[in-house]
């Protein structure tokens, strides 16, 4: 809570930065309870002891704290990718690793934490700001794999750009949250979709058959 917050609260920069913060994990602790569809600001204000005038301080909307919160999500999934890229596996390998813990971390968010789910539902259909630098951040990755593997020979394209911008449009039923969700209705959202999904795209990389067969197994 913060005391004596009000109308008329102030402080240095990282008393501000902390204040933000704060309503961040207020909005989030709610969105996951409730639905961020179902939060409100005066939801956030009240937990914090703060008017909603003084949250809008922080945040010019309402749409900007679902943005906010939306980043916070997709930021765990950057990190995941992040950390799978800088890994010294050769590049078929972590492209087969990353793609499939995108899968899972969309899969859980639907089964384990299903109003996040719908609030990345409607970032990716809305074109969020957040969202839309997520996923330029997952192809700046993407592509920078595709070279890796053109240089140690894994890959054969032209256009590394192209071809991940291909890796992308070909994945999307397998991380756009709402073609996951319609996989898991729909009983589609398997191992064996994934990895024939994964094998698909490695053999339009132009890697050998048995690669594409143990980057698949092994993911």
């Amino acid at each position: 809570m913060f005391s004596g917050g009000g109308d008329d609260f102030c402080g240095s920069g990282s008393d501000l930065e902390q204040a933000r913060t704060r309503i961040l994990e207020v909005a989030e602790r709610y969105f996951r309870r409730i639905g961020y569809h179902k939060t409100s600001v005066a939801d956030i204000a009240s937990e914090l002891g703060m008017s909603r005038a003084n949250i809008y301080r922080f945040f010019p909307s309402r749409t900007a704290i679902n943005s906010s919160v939306c980043g916070l999500v997709v930021k765990d999934v950057a990190e995941i990718a992040l950390a799978i890229a800088r890994t010294d596996a050769p590049a078929s390998k972590k492209l087969a690793d990353l793609l499939t813990a995108i899968h899972r971390h969309s899969t859980r968010m639907l089964v384990e934490d299903r109003p996040m789910h719908q609030l990345l539902v409607a970032a990716t259909d809305g074109s969020w700001a957040t969202i839309n630098a997520h996923n330029e951040q997952i192809l700046a990755i993407l592509k920078a794999l595709v070279r890796e593997g053109l240089q140690t020979g894994e890959f054969k394209v032209e256009d590394a750009d192209e071809a991940a911008r291909g890796i992308i449009t070909a994945f999307l039923p397998f991380f756009r949250p709402v073609l996951v969700e319609q996989r898991v209705q729909e009983g589609g959202a398997t191992a064996v979709g994934l990895h024939a999904q994964i094998r698909f795209i490695m053999k339009a990389l132009g890697t050998s058959d048995r690669e594409t067969s143990l980057n698949a197994i092994s993911a």
